[in-house]
């Protein structure tokens, strides 16, 4: 594919893309976003949220939306994810952001290889999707730059865990912050927070 993304999968023009963002975090919601681009949607810029700085990915949020024919985006916070889990949560997130989109989708295609039905609209599960596909890396940018904005709100109630860097990932600054300040209500908590699986006081 020489890099190219492709503009589509099934042939339907109301094709839509899905991705999220934050399934390995320890805290903080697991963020999906669901976009139908036109079928003239073109911008070299866009690819991998993964793959892109945080400054290209946030020069891209205004496009995607200002230019996709409609875009939905949900959390799915983390005291969800303790009861359902992330897999779950990944999967009601990406039909939440669905059900925002108007028009109907005629087609979804998801980034992985896991995802449940969603109403009677045909999908199709596409690994490494957001590298394959615009309307997918489209969601992929929605869904990270959405998610980190909501880490850098919370940071600021808990900035000792410097979730304005880290997003609430498990970098090792963030697991000794955990170990020196325990927990929040943002943690979650069915997660293994530190190697030790140290006991915590709910």
């Amino acid at each position: 594919m020489n890099g190219k993304l492709l503009a589509n999968y099934s042939g339907n023009p109301l094709e839509c893309g899905t991705d999220e963002a934050g399934r390995g975090c320890l805290a903080g919601p697991v963020t999906a976003a669901a976009v139908i681009l036109p079928n003239h949607f073109k911008n070299t810029l866009l690819k991998d949220s993964k793959q892109l700085s945080a400054t290209h990915r946030f020069q891209l949020k205004p496009i995607i939306e200002d230019e996709s024919v409609c875009y939905g985006v949900s959390h799915i916070f983390q005291e969800e994810i303790d009861v359902i889990n992330v897999l779950n949560a990944s999967i009601l997130g990406m039909h939440k952001a669905i059900a925002q989109l108007n028009p109907t989708p005629g087609f979804i295609i998801v980034d992985g290889n896991t995802f449940k039905p969603y109403k009677n609209i045909n999908h199709q599960t596409i690994i490494k999707g957001d590298s394959k596909f615009l309307s997918i890396a489209a969601a992929s940018v929605l869904a990270k730059t959405y998610r980190d904005l909501y880490m850098e709100t919370i940071h600021e109630e808990f900035p000792m865990y410097n979730w304005k860097q880290n997003k609430g990932y498990p970098t090792k600054e963030h697991r000794e912050a955990i170990k020196k300040y325990g927990i929040t209500k943002y943690h979650r908590k069915s997660f293994r927070l530190l190697p030790e699986q140290l006991k915590f006081q709910f």
